[in-house]
């Protein structure tokens, strides 16, 4: 969610207080441009159980090295809720991209659209030459263009967001194109972060 470039796994040694015990092994996984948390935390499944049978493989031959964690840069994950997802459209588009993409499969970025609730499930970035062209005049979370297969919607600090895969709430989710030939959307309708009229 904060866009970050790479995660990992670490082995360490349990003691009394939690997550202070020495590292024994460690292993890095560069975060993808279109990785999701499901996508990391699949990847990283595979790389720990590598690094634990590689740790008890050390810890067995007496070759684990153990090393004290720094504590002054420990940090505690907070725990995600479904307001969490609540996306703030005066939010430049990469820090709604890097929400979406943090929050799937749980507990997803959502918008509405008049009172429907869409969870937002695949987006990218437009470029600043072309976000510069249409998000100009635009209030943040406005529907500048729906084409085919993208809504352009119209972020902070001028920078817009294409939205390629949506979910209305208890539905099945659609491409943009689907959801498009289902809807009669317009420009210049807009996303809000609270439910309005029908």
């Amino acid at each position: 969610m904060a866009g970050e470039r790479e995660t990992g796994i670490t082995m360490i040694r349990l003691v009394r207080q939690m997550d202070a015990g020495p590292m024994l092994a460690r292993a890095v996984y560069p975060i993808g441009e279109d990785d999701t948390s499901e996508m990391a935390e699949r990847a990283l499944g595979v790389l720990g159980a590598d690094l634990l049978l590689s740790t008890v493989a050390a810890l067995a031959s007496g070759q684990a090295v153990e090393e004290e964690q720094n504590h002054a840069r420990a940090t505690l994950a907070p725990r995600l809720t479904r307001e969490d997802g609540r996306v703030d459209w005066a939010q430049p588009a990469d820090t709604v991209r890097n929400l979406i993409r943090g929050l799937h499969p749980w507990p997803h970025a959502y918008t509405f659209l008049h009172s429907t609730r869409y969870l937002l499930l695949r987006a990218t970035v437009e470029p600043l030459a072309e976000a510069e062209r249409l998000a100009a005049p635009a209030p943040v979370g406005t529907i500048i263009e729906a084409l085919g297969d993208r809504l352009h919607v119209a972020c902070g600090q001028k920078t817009v967001l294409a939205l390629h895969e949506v979910q209305p709430e208890g539905r099945k989710r659609l491409s943009t194109r689907a959801f498009l030939a289902g809807r009669a959307i317009a420009p210049p309708a807009s996303f809000h972060s609270v439910a309005g009229p029908a």
